[in-house]
């Protein structure tokens, strides 16, 4: 059986094993399994405001805040406390708290909602800031996200993700769905609902399009779906399979595995379905394509060795450079996908016969496992290149994961009675 064949069918029977209960538009729900090696004390009072609101901001940062895995929440008490009110910093670093965060939330009185915020350093005794967001009731929840990413950049120097979102699949009843969410699970959405399976979902550059493989026309074939708008582009529908859509960090260009010249190779086409060119002349397998972030490289899987194993190549194609092996540890390697920085390389290595998630430095080679699970499957980094989002399977049941880099960090993200899978993390919203 092809390496492709194979790929195909283990995404596919998982993507069909998938049984669900529950409302259409389950939520996921987040476990922390694990936290950093050092956590960042922090006491967020609940706003003002923020119980008569429809969702209650400050316990959202704190659930946040909570989940990276880098913050220790200090009790903060009941009380609600106000950006604007007197604040003892000394009375909270006394209580083990290096920052305090106070706010407040308001309904104005065209219907949207106000909040505010102000971030403390209790051990320098200064403020560190605070923003003024505006949003629709339905809006709150990324809004809390917003409040817990310019704490975690504030206090940790690098951005924070909890205003990125995530796409799956879910399967209820006979019907396959493609849903949205938040970075924590909740406020899903279905963006697409078929029949037939759905596989292989990635974001666009911008966070507004997601390319995905549907099988609703009883054969493989890529659309890019507009999210704001759900109106839908086929992308390529040519003879055979057509799987694997990976976009440009420009967002004008996916590569794409197609299968159209007998064995399956890699090929470009422009975002709307045009101007389709093959990247790859092999008489292998080469699939999975997925770009480097400065736009200049490829990196795929290819069984071009024997075995198969991660390669790279120019983005024009193997006729601008010969590709080059990148993957050496172990003899199995698949699915890769490139840090934002293009520092690290995530990929599936079959480990004792199991499929773990595994991590690599570009610049030295090593490589380390970071899960100690055996059904890993579909990496994907976290816009911030900290975390790496992937499905797996725990006690026998399907679900998704989030380790960090490091390993020390892990969440589980699951539904009630159900398993999910096809996993990606988007972009920064702009």
């Amino acid at each position: 059986m092809s390496l492709m064949t194979k790929l195909g069918l283990r995404t596919l029977v998982a993507s069909c094993l998938i049984t669900v209960g529950g409302a259409a538009n389950a939520q996921l729900n987040v476990l922390v399994t694990g936290v950093g090696a050092t956590q960042f004390p922090i006491a967020t009072a609940n706003f003002a405001g923020d119980a008569n609101s429809p969702e209650q901001v400050a316990a959202i940062v704190r659930a946040d805040l909570a989940r990276s895995g880098k913050f220790t929440n200090i009790d903060a008490g009941s009380a609600p406390i106000s950006e604007n009110d007197s604040v003892d910093l000394g009375s909270w670093k006394a209580k083990g708290a290096n920052a305090f965060v106070a706010g407040s939330v308001n309904k104005l009185a065209n219907g949207q909602y106000e909040v505010r915020f102000k971030l403390y350093d209790t051990v320098k005794g200064e403020s560190l800031g605070g923003l003024v967001l505006q949003s629709p009731p339905s809006g709150l929840r990324m809004t809390a996200h917003k409040v817990a990413d310019y704490i975690y950049q504030k206090l940790l120097g690098d951005r924070g993700v909890f205003a990125t979102r995530l796409s799956y699949v879910i399967k209820t009843g006979n019907r396959f769905q493609l849903q949205i969410s938040d970075s924590d699970g909740q406020n899903a959405h279905i963006a697409l609902s078929s029949p037939e399976p759905i596989i292989s979902p990635a974001w666009s550059p911008d966070g507004t399009k997601v390319a995905y493989v549907s099988f609703e026309k009883k054969k493989p074939i890529v659309y890019v779906h507009d999210l704001p708008t759900g109106r839908r582009v086929m992308i390529s529908d040519q003879k055979g399979n057509n799987s694997a859509p990976a976009w440009s960090p420009d967002g004008r260009t996916l590569a794409v595995a197609l299968s159209r010249t007998g064995n399956t190779q890699i090929f470009a086409v422009n975002s709307d379905g045009s101007g389709l060119r093959r990247l790859t002349q092999g008489t292998t397998i080469d699939t999975e394509p997925t770009y480097s972030p400065d736009g200049r490289w490829i990196y795929f899987t290819s069984d071009r060795g024997g075995q198969p194993q991660i390669y790279k190549m120019p983005a024009q194609g193997e006729n601008a450079g010969a590709a080059q092996r990148v993957t050496f540890t172990g003899n199995y390697n698949t699915s890769p996908k490139i840090s934002p920085d293009g520092k690290q390389l995530a990929y599936i290595s079959r480990t004792g016969g199991g499929f773990k998630l595994y991590i690599q430095d570009l610049q030295s080679g090593v490589a380390t496992a970071l899960t100690d699970t055996t059904h890993d499957e579909s990496p994907s980094f976290a816009a911030n290149g900290q975390y790496i989002l992937y499905a797996t399977q725990v006690n026998g049941r399907g679900v998704l994961a989030a380790v960090s880099t490091d390993g020390r960090t892990r969440q589980i993200l699951s539904v009630q009675g159900g398993i999910v899978r096809e996993p990606s993390w988007g972009p920064f919203m702009q």
